[in-house]
């Protein structure tokens, strides 16, 4: 038996307890605890030993609980498409071609992330999960780049019509 299957065997129950304890859902905390092992075994070149196995186990399920929460407060699906269903405005104005040219030069200015997100999204016509696919990131990341690109674009469209 290798170690880290040692390691999975030995701390699999404290970890699930642990992320049933913060989720209080059997379903979130096996998730939880599967990412957990996961990140662990990517990462276990990286533990220095100075805590025990356990607690650095139960650290990477408390890290990976608080960023679905924050995720989750800060977007979730409805919300999302909600707000690009609203945003009838801006994509209209993009049709507009003397404000798609205004655009193009604000892009161009752009710093990346923001300019190759937004690109994809709006011109490439591609869903925020295939665009975190491209980047290796995660839905999330390419909803809320798309939106401060998108932001960034309408204060310069505003700065530059005053």
């Amino acid at each position: 038996m290798s170690d880290f299957e040692n390691i999975y065997k030995t701390y699999f129950s404290d970890v699930y307890r642990y992320s049933l304890s913060l989720t209080r859902d059997h379903v979130r905390a096996e998730d939880i605890t599967e990412e957990t092992f996961y990140r662990s075994l990517r990462s276990i070149g990286s533990f220095r030993g100075e805590c025990e196995i356990r607690v650095w186990l139960c650290r990477i399920a408390k890290n990976i609980w608080l960023n679905e929460q924050k995720a989750a407060s800060r977007f979730d699906g409805d919300t999302v498409a909600e707000e690009i269903a609203e945003d009838g405005d801006f994509t209209e104005n993009i049709a507009d071609k003397q404000t798609a040219l205004e655009i193009h030069k604000i892009l161009h200015d752009i710093e990346e992330p923001y300019k190759e997100v937004f690109s994809l999204r709006i011109f490439g016509e591609l869903s925020f999960k295939d665009i975190a696919g491209l980047f290796g990131k995660n839905e999330h990341w390419a909803c809320v780049t798309y939106h401060r690109a998108k932001e960034k674009i309408q204060n310069e469209l505003m700065s530059g019509a005053k």
